[in-house]
């Protein structure tokens, strides 16, 4: 109300002076519009960034039903073309491309090897010399172990597609740690013990989700 008597009163000026008239005026209506604008714009942000979340969740779901190539076959592949010990193996987009590619680093003698293996086929693309530093922690850590990378992606791949497995060889509890993928569903990361094979799932994975969401 208080806005369109100032309007009307800046009309009647305009109309008296034969002339322009122009008049700020902040009331508390005017507050309440840009309160209202700044929550509308934070809505349509938050609306936004899930629409952004649901495109990644889309591309990851193609890009998982797009590999007719599991985990433990990567790797066999993988080392097929090159000999030694498989430590980890990602299915992740090519250098950001957009272009899937199943990714296995081996460490063969004192050597490491990145393998890229075409998800659709199980060819392999190409290799190359990786330098890594944590050789002597790697070769600790699998001493004894009688589970492969290999057979502990077979063995996650029970809790869903695995879109990676890797040596986890820092801290006390060494184990393969894997990451699982349903369509539509969120991801999920498992241990999977040295000796044994037994999947859990990954508690600390949980504890950190649990803080982020907090945050």
């Amino acid at each position: 109300m208080k806005r369109n008597i100032v309007i009307a009163a800046v009309t009647a000026a305009a109309l008296i002076g034969g002339g322009t008239a122009t008049a700020l005026a902040t009331t508390g209506d005017d507050e309440g519009s840009a309160r209202q604008a700044a929550d509308t714009r934070l809505t349509g942000d938050d609306a936004r960034d899930d629409q952004d979340d649901s495109a990644d969740d889309r591309d990851d779901d193609a890009r998982v039903s797009s590999s007719g190539v599991t985990a433990p076959e990567a790797i066999a592949s993988a080392l097929k073309h090159t000999s030694g010990t498989a430590v980890s193996a990602e299915l992740d987009d090519e250098d950001d491309g957009g272009k899937a590619v199943w990714t296995v680093d081996v460490l063969s003698g004192d050597t490491w090897r990145s393998v890229s293996v075409d998800p659709s086929n199980g060819k392999v693309l190409g290799s190359h010399t990786d330098d890594e530093d944590d050789t002597a922690q790697v070769r600790t850590a699998l001493k004894g172990s009688s589970v492969t990378a290999e057979e502990a992606a077979k063995a996650a791949a029970g809790k869903g597609v695995v879109t990676s497995v890797g040596l986890d060889e820092d801290g006390k509890d060494k184990s393969w740690e894997a990451e699982t993928r349903k369509p539509g569903g969120a991801e999920q990361d498992w241990k999977i013990d040295l000796t044994s094979g037994k999947v859990t799932a990954d508690r600390s994975d949980t504890q950190d989700d649990d803080a982020d969401d907090q945050d």
